[in-house]
């Protein structure tokens, strides 16, 4: 059958199993649009930003597992799309993102709305395609998808000549993809777990160190398995949050700058850590040649070049985190593991006193404190929530004081840190989780630089709801200023500060303000009940900083404590 390249697109849309579409339009891509209105069975989400569309098909991808996507037109449409494409790739998230493009002859001329997106993105994609042959847009596209949730997932771009849009050819759903330059390793070695296993029966002082890797692969109940069968404590990155319950006995917190002190102290003194998923970020590390001094490392990822690539091991493991740690704990099943609770006795006894001695803490008075409202909330949902954040202390907070049950469940910029990406993260994952509570933590400054997307949340009647810590700053960079800047705050306080709960009313949002500690549980309870997105602006010690933190370039045991 013949169609022309824009209805092609959509056919391939549908063979892919893609339900929604987060998107603006442009000249370049109107005649997809025009198509779009014909296929009922694929939801379109118009956005009100390009970023706010990458943002979406983000949030949408960690919240429903599959492949997030985005439509946008040539020239700004695309170029507006590049930070959350960064923040996709640093994250590994399986996106894929058409772009319009100039007519074929037309590119390199400079032409209206002309820009190389494929050229722009090609250092912050997994790979990207310019379409220059209706007769392959078909298998392009299929293998898109291919790429961007295999292996290592992460976003794919596909730039989309309107001349290409328009052309027409035979159609036919195309074959199995297989690709000679790219084969993902997905079993492990068996002789380097056995490796691992020697490691575990031997180790007095061992932790897991779990990441995203985690969570993408669903790895989650074979991490809990192998923790629990070993009684060996976890402790994650700020991207494998929910990987392990953050309630479990054997749970450390998050580690790094402003990870918990028996998680740092714990990976400081352990003499066996076994990572999963994780690829060392300064931000877990800080002083590299003083990270995890006396243990034996393992590394288990299945990119091959994530290993060794910042610290140094002495086992390292390519392969699926789900399928590795599954044949890890087989191989722990036929070992005899009954003196492992006596031997490791005195480790967790460490573990729990640095617990009660150096908590995570803070003292309440008369102003809200930040951490109150999200032990709160903590407390009013008691982990039944998908949390998005945006960038900064409020990021910090959340990731601290919001114990996790699950996986997909904790939505953030890791890798790049964007701001504005907490909003429409939140409403692309409300949209593939549309049965589950969605909130989105935020800042004054960062919820700002895509508040546009509430029209959006309104429009598609998507139930977001947006905790504001108002503090009236850039807050991590006031910290940082306040630390080691001798309270200079340079450009970090906002001398006017938009209303937020008039700002929801005139987007047809529900806002609400608490700006007493006794009225946080009220406001947080009532936004939660409310039917529509809402937006709660709770008015929170404008000094309040994120303690523990570790200063750049410091050992991770070297913390500034409350």
């Amino acid at each position: 059958m013949e169609l022309k390249g824009a209805q092609i697109l959509l056919k391939m849309l549908q063979e892919e199993g893609v339900d929604t579409v987060f998107g603006y339009p442009g000249g370049a891509v109107i005649d997809i649009y025009d198509a779009l209105m014909e296929a009922g069975d694929i939801n379109h989400i118009l956005v009100r930003h390009e970023q706010g569309a990458i943002h979406a098909a983000d949030g949408y991808a960690r919240a429903s597992g599959k492949v997030g996507v985005c439509l946008v037109t040539s020239g700004p449409g695309a170029t507006n799309t590049v930070t959350g494409i960064a923040s996709a790739y640093m994250d590994s998230i399986p996106v894929v993102i058409f772009t319009g493009q100039v007519p074929t002859a037309l590119i390199g001329n400079d032409a209206f709305q002309e820009v190389d997106i494929v050229g722009i993105t090609r250092p912050c994609t997994k790979h990207n395609y310019l379409v220059k042959d209706v007769r392959y847009l078909a298998r392009t596209i299929k293998e898109a998808f291919h790429i961007a949730r295999s292996g290592r997932p992460g976003p794919v771009l596909v730039d989309l000549p309107k001349d290409m849009i328009n052309a027409v050819t035979q159609f036919k759903v195309p074959g199995e993809v297989r690709l000679k330059s790219y084969s993902p390793t997905y079993k492990p070695n068996i002789k380097q777990l056995n490796k691992v296993v020697d490691l575990i029966q031997k180790a007095k002082k061992p932790v897991i160190f779990s990441g995203g890797g985690v969570s993408l692969s669903h790895a989650h109940s074979e991490l809990t398995e192998l923790a629990r069968k070993a009684q060996i404590p976890v402790t994650s990155s700020l991207m494998g949050l929910g990987g392990f319950p953050g309630t479990d006995s054997l749970w450390l917190g998050m580690l790094g700058m402003h990870g918990t002190f028996r998680a740092n102290m714990a990976v400081s003194e352990c003499d066996l850590l076994i990572s999963a998923g994780v690829r060392f970020d300064d931000r877990v590390t800080g002083k590299v040649d003083e990270f995890a001094p006396h243990a034996k490392i393992v590394q288990i990822d299945i990119d091959p070049t994530s290993i060794q690539k910042n610290i140094p091991v002495h086992v390292p493991v390519v392969g699926d985190c789900k399928i590795s740690l599954s044949q890890l704990n087989s191989l722990l099943d036929k070992e005899d593991l009954g003196g492992v609770a006596d031997q490791r006795r005195p480790w967790l006894e460490q573990i729990e006193k640095w617990k009660e001695t150096t908590p995570l803490a803070y003292r309440q008075g008369d102003v809200i404190k930040p951490q109150y409202v999200i032990e709160t909330l903590y407390d009013l949902t008691k982990g039944d929530a998908i949390i998005a954040t945006e960038v900064g202390q409020n990021q910090m907070w959340a990731a601290q004081y919001y114990h996790l049950k699950e996986p997909g469940h904790f939505i953030t910029s890791g890798g790049l840190g964007a701001m504005g990406f907490g909003l429409p993260a939140a409403i692309g994952a409300q949209a593939g989780a549309p049965g589950v509570l969605v909130v989105d933590i935020a800042g004054d400054g960062s919820i700002q630089m895509n508040i546009q997307e509430l029209a959006t949340a309104v429009q598609y009647k998507l139930p977001v709801k947006v905790v504001i810590l108002n503090n009236g700053f850039l807050g991590m960079v006031r910290q940082w200023q306040e630390l080691f800047y001798e309270r200079r705050y340079a450009s970090t306080k906002f001398v006017h500060t938009p209303d937020f709960v008039k700002l929801a009313e005139a987007y047809g949002a529900t806002g609400l303000r608490a700006s007493k500690p006794e009225e946080v549980s009220a406001v947080l309870a009532e936004g939660i009940k409310c039917e529509g997105p809402v937006i709660m602006d709770f008015i929170v010690e404008p000094e309040e900083s994120v303690y523990p933190m570790v200063p750049a370039g410091a050992p991770i045991k070297k913390m500034l404590l409350v």
